[in-house]
């Protein structure tokens, strides 16, 4: 059942240029429909994986001559509904606003390979078939980056690709040095060579590698001059993809596996992420503060909200790994559905330049109400869900006495909600600016996809206990054993 997580994708990418030219709409139906089932057959496996059982496969088990094989745990879970969920929206959101844009058989190809990659490594269980999995995800987001071929897009994928290129080096440099001390890409088989004989200098290069260039696909500061490019030139559904999915997967996911999994989190690792999650908060919310460009605001805005993720988990304490997790799923609503307003409101009146707009609230009503959910979601502002997940990582922090920190925190946010504040006032409210006058609200799908989004961020903040049950206590449950089971201090800490 597993392997169905990412042969369906690749199936239907194969499929899309010769069915696009069957019918024009049938590459619509056919993306929401693959998206719809990876989400129905991942929130399938929710009633298992509760309850603390992990789901194998082995390709040697079926007789294939491989060495390869995949895991389905709590933590790989969540994430995979998470993908398959912003997926879903995309998708839909995608049958109107791709329509300028043309080829669609070749965007749903590209983005189902995107999704199959990011599938992959979630579920792999080697070092080697991540790094395969993350090359998938990564080319396929570069094509989707330029897809319209402007030049800014073209210029934002080519610097995306530039730097990607040092973190897959970084990261490809601390796999190798690994096989040649051990023998073996295997997460299991890592942790116990890595427990029992490998030099700690070593252990050390290689995980601050892993540091810099998962750190880089996360878009961490000082690694995150790519995505204030890449995420505003893609087009609108691509920049939720990037910043509500793929950033977590490629970056936090796999930095969080390699690092749990297989050094049990040392101690020197966990202040490095705590820092740099520190520095990631304050640093893009400064500069977030200052942008005109909607778009660019979201995007120095998804750095920031990183930090909060890597400071939880570089706590490695339960209540901060869960604080974290729920943090990644809520970041992942809330931020997918603002860029998705972003590129409505830019699709409705031309553009995304704060200082142009002005009263195109009731203009747009329901661009404007959902936009107004995710910034009431994203600066923790109760009932909504980003509240309680900053709230678990606050108190985390305070139970960690890293008091420091948790002020920072709080501060943070409360700068998050003056700038997503003033976005509003420039944007929404006010006179309405010249030449807006005849702006009407975005075509049904467009709005269906927010709207849908926004009441995802108020039904997870008004049933946040039986989430945070369901689907973020058997990731957290995942993670704080991998830390029993496989951790160590490095350097002497």
């Amino acid at each position: 059942m597993l392997l169905l997580f990412i042969i369906v994708p690749l199936a239907v990418a194969a499929l899309m240029p010769l069915v696009s030219r069957l019918w024009k709409g049938l590459p619509d139906i056919l993306g929401v429909a693959t998206m719809a089932a990876l989400l129905t057959l991942s929130l399938y496996q929710i009633r298992l994986i509760s309850s603390g059982h992990r789901i194998l496969w082995d390709a040697a088990a079926i007789g294939l001559p491989l060495k390869a094989g995949l895991m389905l745990d709590g933590f790989s879970l969540l994430l995979l509904i998470t993908i398959s969920l912003i997926s879903l929206f995309a998708c839909i959101y995608s049958i109107n606003y791709m329509e300028h844009y043309g080829a669609k058989g070749s965007y749903y190809a590209l983005f189902l390979l995107m999704v199959a990659g990011m599938n992959g490594l979630v579920l792999t269980v080697d070092l080697f078939n991540m790094y395969v999995f993350l090359e998938v995800a990564a080319v396929a987001s570069y094509a989707l980056v330029a897809f319209g071929q402007k030049h800014d897009e073209v210029e934002a994928a080519f610097k995306y690709l530039m730097l990607s290129v040092l973190a897959t080096t970084g990261i490809l440099l601390a796999m190798s040095f690994i096989y040649l001390m051990t023998g073996t890409m295997n997460f299991k088989e890592l942790s116990m060579a890595v427990g029992t004989g490998m030099s700690v200098k070593l252990i050390g290069l290689c995980l601050a590698l892993f540091l810099m260039g998962f750190g880089l696909k996360a878009a961490m500061v000082p690694f995150h001059a790519w995505l204030p490019d890449a995420h505003p030139s893609a087009p609108a559904p691509i920049s939720a993809m990037l910043s509500g999915v793929l950033i977590k997967v490629s970056g936090i996911y796999a930095l969080t596996r390699v690092v749990y999994d297989i050094f049990g989190l040392p101690a020197s690792v966990s202040q490095a992420m705590i820092w740099l999650g520190v520095a990631s908060m304050v640093i893009g919310a400064l500069i977030a503060l200052g942008q005109n460009d909607f778009k660019r605001m979201l995007a120095y805005s998804s750095i920031s909200q990183i930090g909060y993720i890597v400071v939880g988990l570089g706590l490695g304490t339960p209540l901060g790994i869960m604080g974290a997790l729920f943090h990644l799923f809520n970041h992942a609503t809330f931020k997918s559905l603002l860029f998705l307003d972003a590129g409505a409101t830019e699709y409705a009146t031309g553009t995304r330049d704060l200082s142009k707009l002005g009263g195109v609230g009731h203009k747009l009503p329901i661009t404007s109400l959902t936009t107004t959910i995710g910034t009431f979601s994203i600066a923790g502002i109760p009932p909504f869900n980003g509240f309680w997940s900053k709230l678990l990582i606050i108190v985390a922090l305070v139970e960690a006495n890293h008091v420091g920190v948790a002020a920072i925190a709080i501060a943070t946010s409360i700068l998050t909600l003056w700038y997503f504040l003033l976005m509003q006032r420039k944007a929404f409210f006010g006179k309405l600016a010249a030449g807006l006058e005849k702006v009407k609200e975005v075509p049904f799908y467009m709005a269906l996809a927010t709207f849908c989004l926004a009441a995802l961020c108020l039904l997870v903040g008004l049933f946040y206990p039986w989430v945070t049950a369901k689907l973020i206590q058997p990731g957290m449950t995942a993670l704080t054993n991998s830390i029993g089971a496989n951790g160590f201090s490095l350097f002497g800490q």
